[in-house]
């Protein structure tokens, strides 16, 4: 008997099984529903019954932005890694490593060039799966890099914000990068070029504190938490009750923080829409 069930049911057991992939099902953060992962991914990875938008790595949202979902990637600058000999937990390097080898990205930034509905544009991207999109000496690089295109190509510039604030491991270092890209905001200003901001979920600390409200317009979309300090630090500083919905999206458009909030279905048509405004470009080919 043991032979039999030790062994031989076992093994009938694996011939029949039906491996179910991981991925099959995404439950929604806000009300648990179960829903086909490539629902989600056709919806622009928004939930369709809650409306709960998911975030997405860097390359989704280019090809969600540019036109046929191809662009030009410009070419970020090197810079020293992990300068300070940073450790905690872990060696600063080896958290780089990993986050590296999880997204295939150099670092938190990845900038295009291409066409939104025909219009010439060069569109930042911060990754929060990268070390939470944090500011480094890297991401302050690839930000000035991709304002110098802007200026360069004469496009609009167009940042898509996701970040949980300063690198630590990087010191005053990261630190130093939020004048650093102010002064880029600058630049790009003074060449009368549109600023265009899209602030994501979440958005927060030093990037919040310097060129993520710094755009011509604020966009975000439905439901981003944005602000400098978290709302439980917040709420422990001041001991006072936050109002529902403190921090995100539409309470911070309700009070003048936020131009407007764009599903995302909506928002490449925005982007392109405010653009030939600034720009006083003529509407595209099909349009016209």
């Amino acid at each position: 008997m043991n032979w039999i069930s030790e062994v031989v049911r076992p093994r009938i057991k694996t011939l029949f099984k039906k491996e179910t992939p991981e991925n099959l099902w995404i439950k929604c953060p806000e009300t648990g529903q179960m829903v086909f992962h490539k629902d989600v991914e056709a919806n622009s990875w928004v939930i369709p019954g809650s409306n709960h938008h998911l975030r997405v790595d860097a390359t989704q949202r280019l090809k969600m932005t540019f036109d046929s979902g191809t662009w030009i990637d410009v070419p970020l600058p090197e810079v020293t890694i992990d300068p300070l000999k940073f450790r905690d937990e872990k060696r600063y390097i080896d958290r780089l490593k990993d986050a590296r080898a999880k997204t295939g990205q150099m670092d938190a930034f990845k900038i295009g060039y291409g066409r939104v509905e025909e219009l010439p544009m060069t569109v930042a991207v911060q990754d929060f799966g990268f070390m939470g999109g944090s500011l480094g000496m890297a991401a302050g690089e690839a930000f000035i890099k991709g304002v110098t295109t802007a200026i360069e190509k004469k496009t609009p510039f167009v940042l898509f914000a996701a970040s949980g604030g300063a690198r630590m491991q990087e010191g005053v270092l990261s630190l130093m990068q939020m004048p650093r890209t102010t002064v880029a905001v600058r630049q790009l200003k003074a060449a009368r070029l549109p600023y265009i901001v899209v602030l994501t979920n979440p958005t927060t600390g030093g990037v919040t504190a310097s060129y993520a409200m710094l755009g011509d317009v604020h966009l975000a979309e439905p439901g981003a938490l944005i602000g400098f300090a978290g709302p439980r630090v917040i709420e422990q500083t001041i001991r006072e009750k936050l109002p529902d919905g403190f921090q995100r999206a539409e309470y911070l458009k309700e009070h003048g923080m936020v131009d407007m909030v764009v599903h995302r279905h909506d928002l490449k048509a925005t982007i392109a829409r405010l653009c030939r405004l600034l720009t006083k470009a003529p509407p595209p080919a099909k349009a016209a």
